[in-house]
């Protein structure tokens, strides 16, 4: 749903201005840093990023989640890194506090949340607790007081490194099993008993840490549970995942469309035999799939999104949306390597980093196999579809 065409119209302007001239020519010095640089922060907190999906009231832009899938594929036409340092807050950062929190917690942290002057992280998974999230050991104990104390580990945190707010998850019940008796607290950095680890080696995503969230005796007061309900923090998570699986998809979509833009210019000027690899059919071919995917991956998204935003059930759509889209993204940057030969493989083109860079989409917020049987799952008990054809 578009609440206010020019609004959104102006601000997909501005970010394709950002991505241009500021985030792109910008890419190669977050890569060499491994950071996302003060100044450039800095210039997603004007564009308002951080605020995007957080409501008017509280300081953010308030967008649908339609405006905000077509935002996220504006924003990720450039290094992934912007979007996970800049949009976090616009995610899972802030989701489980909109939907859950209460009214003092929601004036506390997401007028900060907006501003990008806090980052807020979703402290979920674990050694043991990756596709099956409810096997999560972190435990907390309610104490004589009413106070909770909290151990466990977390890891894969992303933003870990340098968020200042966690939305930690816990079991607080030992007697149920699952989704039930798992808790959503929300733990300040500084509070005693909570440490994070470094920025963890990995494959891609240069600019945008992840890491371990330790708790030890992590004392929290009752306030800090969301919504001062214990044993809801299961279904407080899959509530804010609904939402985000759209985001991500969009995110995963945005890559894909600069990949196809990157090797649309280069098939024109690449000669080989004297022609502009762009006369040869077999090259055509790659680049018209890659076209056919992103526009039914962006259709699917954009329906998804109206329809959560028509406050419709799309449980089964957000996973139709984050597997083809995740999927989509690293075949286009396959092909888009080829297409590229030698230069999409060496550094300089920043090809190889996109390739990188987007093959963790397929694993987190529930990897490709895990919505596959959600899809399934949901089908095969869908009365719509146990109708048998007549002979």
């Amino acid at each position: 749903m578009i609440s206010d065409q020019t609004k959104i119209d102006s601000l997909l302007a501005r970010t394709r201005r950002f991505v241009r001239e500021v985030a792109i020519p910008n890419e190669d010095r977050v890569e060499r840093e491994d950071k996302v640089g003060d100044d450039l922060v800095a210039a997603m907190r004007e564009l308002g990023t951080f605020g995007w999906s957080i409501p008017e009231q509280y300081g953010g832009s308030g967008l649908t989640t339609e405006e905000l899938a077509l935002a996220f594929m504006e924003l990720t036409q450039c290094s992934v890194a912007y979007r996970v340092v800049g949009a976090q807050n616009a995610g899972i950062g802030s989701e489980c506090i909109i939907r859950d929190g209460t009214q003092e917690q929601k004036e506390r942290y997401l007028p900060r949340l907006a501003s990008g002057e806090l980052i807020g992280c979703l402290a979920l998974t674990e050694e043991a607790a990756g596709s099956d999230a409810t096997a999560l050991q972190t435990r907390a104990e309610r104490q004589a007081d009413g106070s909770y104390v909290i151990n466990g580990a977390k890891r894969y945190i992303t933003l870990a490194p340098i968020a200042g707010l966690f939305t930690v998850f816990a079991r607080t019940d030992e007697r149920t099993r699952g989704a039930d008796g798992i808790t959503a607290f929300l733990v300040e950095r500084g509070t005693p008993g909570l440490t994070t680890s470094g920025s963890t080696p990995k494959m891609g995503q240069e600019g945008a840490p992840i890491g371990e969230v330790y708790l030890k005796d992590c004392r929290v007061p009752a306030e800090a549970i969301i919504g001062l309900e214990p044993g809801q923090g299961f279904r407080t998570v899959m509530k804010a995942l609904n939402k985000q699986r759209i985001n991500l998809s969009a995110l995963s979509t945005g890559p894909a469309i600069r990949l196809l833009a990157e090797a649309v210019s280069y098939a024109k000027e690449r000669e080989q035999s004297g022609r502009a690899i762009a006369e040869f059919q077999l090259i055509q071919a790659m680049l018209a799939e890659c076209k056919v995917e992103i526009e039914a991956t962006r259709a699917l998204i954009l329906e998804t999104a109206r329809k959560r935003d028509r406050d419709e059930d799309v449980t089964m759509d957000v996973s139709l949306c984050k597997y083809q889209s995740t999927e989509m993204c690293c075949r286009v940057a396959d092909r888009v390597v080829q297409i590229f030969g030698g230069q999409g493989y060496v550094k300089g083109r920043g090809i190889e980093r996109f390739y990188r860079d987007v093959r963790a989409a397929r694993i987190y917020e529930g990897t490709s196999q895990i919505h596959l049987l959600n899809i399934a799952k949901h089908l095969l008990r869908d009365p719509a579809h146990d109708q048998k054809l007549a002979p």
